[in-house]
């Protein structure tokens, strides 16, 4: 135990450091086990599409949009979401909803929105876009 003293004496900022890391882990982790949105890999977001049609919601812009998206999938951009214009998804709300961005990042803060909104079933497709075309998973091609 002295040994730890006199190393948190001789290292105060590489101390803090770590003690901030773990913090960030914790809190990470508690706010994931008791969020209601659910990440699902691609073999589950496929399950989901498949078998319960769930509905996929893409929250990138409008011209990555066009360049790949999963078949079927809906543009909603987060600035859209966050302006509350879910006008197309009211039917929805207790359907099984699959949230997709780039890394799977910004759909995450998309899905606490539409859980906020009132959404029932919403999931995080993890990885995104990427992980989602690295799986040679079926994507389709704006032409507009």
């Amino acid at each position: 135990m002295q040994e730890y003293i006199e190393f948190l004496k001789a290292n105060p900022m590489l101390s803090l450091a770590w003690i901030g890391l773990f913090v960030g882990l914790i809190v990470s982790v508690f706010k994931s086990s008791f969020s209601k949105v659910s990440t699902v890999d691609h073999q589950q977001a496929t399950l989901l599409i498949n078998k319960q049609d769930a509905k996929v919601i893409d929250v990138r812009e409008k011209a990555e949009f066009k360049k790949g998206h999963i078949i079927d999938a809906l543009n909603i951009p987060l600035s859209e979401i966050k302006n509350n214009q879910l006008s197309a998804l009211e039917k929805s709300k207790a359907s099984p909803i699959i949230m997709v961005c780039n890394a799977g990042m910004v759909s995450s803060q998309a899905a606490q929105l539409m859980v906020k909104a009132g959404f029932e079933s919403v999931h995080n497709l993890k990885g995104g876009m990427g992980d989602w075309q690295s799986n040679n998973l079926p994507v389709s091609k704006s032409k507009k």
